[in-house]
């Protein structure tokens, strides 16, 4: 099993200590910190403020905790895998989200990924139909159910799914999911 080292950088004892505790819940992540200004080499850092959150861990991930939006465009320079959650995430949104960054994925609540509706119709090359389709595609849903779940033919569906590969530049169903994830169109 793989561990995954987590770094925490988050300035409040109390939120530390509850984060700390939900994510030892998992046994294959270690947290590798246990004050907020020691630094240590690590998979993905969990923080709570916006800035200093590990200059010194270029490569790791990096998981927000706030009510804050992000900037979308300025994670996606950076260059490395990202998400936000509100504070109160549960134990199992917290460690799936880790789990996900450590895997170069985006994850986040959709309302602090896309704050406002304009920058929802602005999320990346693919139109609002094919976005559904691609949301769909990433819950494993065969080209009947997403006809069906979204009332459309079948025939529909696989043009826009033809057109969902050509604009990501994928050859499959996997592949159309993971560049969704990694450039934010979609969330899990």
């Amino acid at each position: 099993m793989n561990v995954i080292r987590v770094l925490l950088h988050i300035p409040s004892p109390a939120l530390r200590a509850g984060v700390r505790a939900l994510l030892l819940l998992d046994k294959a992540i270690r947290v590798v910190n246990d004050s907020p200004g020691e630094e240590s080499d690590a998979d993905v850092v969990v923080a709570s403020v916006l800035e200093g959150w590990g200059e010194e861990n270029e490569s790791a991930g990096i998981l927000f905790l706030g009510e804050e939006p992000v900037n979308v465009e300025e994670m996606k320079r950076a260059g490395r895998a990202w998400g936000v959650l509100p504070a109160e995430a549960s134990a199992e949104e917290l460690i799936a989200a880790v789990h996900a960054i450590a895997q170069g994925l985006v994850v986040g609540a959709p309302a602090l990924l896309f704050p406002s509706e304009s920058e929802l119709a602005e999320r990346g090359p693919l139109t609002e139909r094919e976005t559904e389709v691609l949301e769909l595609l990433a819950k494993g849903l065969a080209n009947k159910q997403i006809a069906a779940a979204l009332g459309i033919s079948e025939h529909t569906v696989k043009f826009h799914v033809s057109s969902i590969y050509a604009k990501l530049n994928v050859t499959n169903r996997a592949e159309a999911v993971r560049e969704g994830l990694r450039g934010g169109w979609i969330v899990l």
